[in-house]
């Protein structure tokens, strides 16, 4: 930033953005949050290819959306979320908001290990599958009775009371 310079923040133009999608390619408040590091090479990837499956507009929007969540969450939970999302080629926000939340949690629970010296990037945490957990857990069986309408049907209007209405005699 130089002396007399302009910052524009882009979380201030989000929901603005969300109207006017095609926006946001030229912005200068995507521009600068790239120059200070908040929009990353992960959030670059996720977006060409949400946009590459669901049309720019759509995955503009999308990528709106998941840059909303850092409102919420860390910077470093959503680009983690992203990375996760793409690896798994989940491109849609709610699945890049889950995997943030799952890093966030991680992230809030585990102990800082030392440094080992090696530059290795940290790797992504896994698509968890909800199906594997459920299997993996052996939930018991479900014994209650099935849910019946009987209550509703009460409800009709009795189609015995007039079986021949408007017919001819």
């Amino acid at each position: 930033m130089t002396k007399g310079g302009t910052r524009v923040d882009l979380d201030h133009y989000l929901e603005v953005l969300l109207r006017k999608p095609g926006a946001l390619r030229g912005a200068t408040a995507l521009e600068q949050a790239r120059a200070v590091g908040r929009f990353t090479r992960v959030h670059d990837a996720w977006w060409a290819a949400v946009c590459k499956a669901h049309g720019d507009a759509e995955g503009t929007r999308a990528l709106i959306e998941v840059l909303m969540l850092q409102r919420h969450l860390r910077h470093e939970s959503v680009v983690a979320g992203l990375a996760t999302a793409l690896s798994a080629g989940a491109l849609t926000a709610d699945a890049v908001a889950l995997e943030a939340r799952k890093h966030d949690d991680v992230s809030d629970d585990q102990v800082v290990e030392p440094d080992t010296g090696t530059n290795a990037p940290p790797e992504a945490p896994a698509v968890c599958s909800l199906t594997e957990h459920r299997l993996r857990v052996q939930l018991p069986a479900d014994d209650r009775a099935l849910p019946t309408v009987d209550k509703y049907d009460q409800l009709l209007p009795s189609r015995r009371d007039t079986p021949n209405e408007g017919a001819a005699p």
